[in-house]
């Protein structure tokens, strides 16, 4: 049996959910400690197809901006689960370099949850149940217009154009030896460290 394609709330609802949602975290006592240690995470930011996606990449540029971008989508997504209750519904399509700086964010998770738990909020995010099928015309981009203006197409890009630019990423990857886009390489350190 097919899943159920779940019933969305308006995307004015959403809006003003998130609008509120966003508020309340950045008010939060744990916010700043949040915000610091989500940043600080940089050092641990390895993945090949996820942010390098984004054209001059630059993680001392681009982290504070894509930290922004992702609390406007953990709020999206929060607001989405609030007015629902579905956890299938909450995970609306995000871009990919927004998606990752979530996965970084909620590496902190003891901070996250708490400031969840204090506002009553559940943060809904699963890998097997994300979809980065982001596009202009998507619920996503409509709520996002509608709360926060134009989202950056620096970060928020199109499916499609994420496909085309990690294919020529794995094709980078593969003349450096690194396989299957960074997920496998041949380098053998111990034959290297003998020389």
């Amino acid at each position: 049996m097919p899943a159920q394609i779940p019933i969305m709330p308006s995307p004015a609802d959403t809006t003003r959910s998130a609008q509120q949602i966003l508020s309340q975290i950045q008010a939060d006592s744990e916010f700043a400690a949040f915000r610091a240690a989500s940043l600080e995470y940089s050092d641990e930011w390895q993945c090949f197809t996820g942010f390098p996606v984004i054209s001059n990449w630059s993680l001392d540029e681009d982290a504070e901006p894509l930290f922004e971008e992702g609390l406007r989508a953990i709020s999206l997504k929060t607001a989405i689960h609030e007015l629902t209750g579905d956890e299938h519904a909450a995970e609306i399509s995000i871009a990919v370099p927004v998606d990752e700086m979530i996965h970084a964010m909620l590496a902190q998770s003891q901070l996250i949850v708490r400031i969840a738990q204090r506002l009553g909020l559940s943060i809904i995010h699963q890998t097997d149940q994300e979809c980065t099928k982001y596009t202009s015309t998507c619920y996503t981009a409509e709520c996002y217009r509608a709360a926060w203006g134009t989202p950056p197409p620096r970060y928020w890009l199109f499916h499609d154009e994420v496909i085309k630019r990690r294919e020529h990423l794995a094709g980078l990857y593969e003349s450096i030896g690194m396989g299957r886009s960074g997920r496998q390489h041949s380098i053998k350190f111990e034959e290297l460290a003998a020389a």
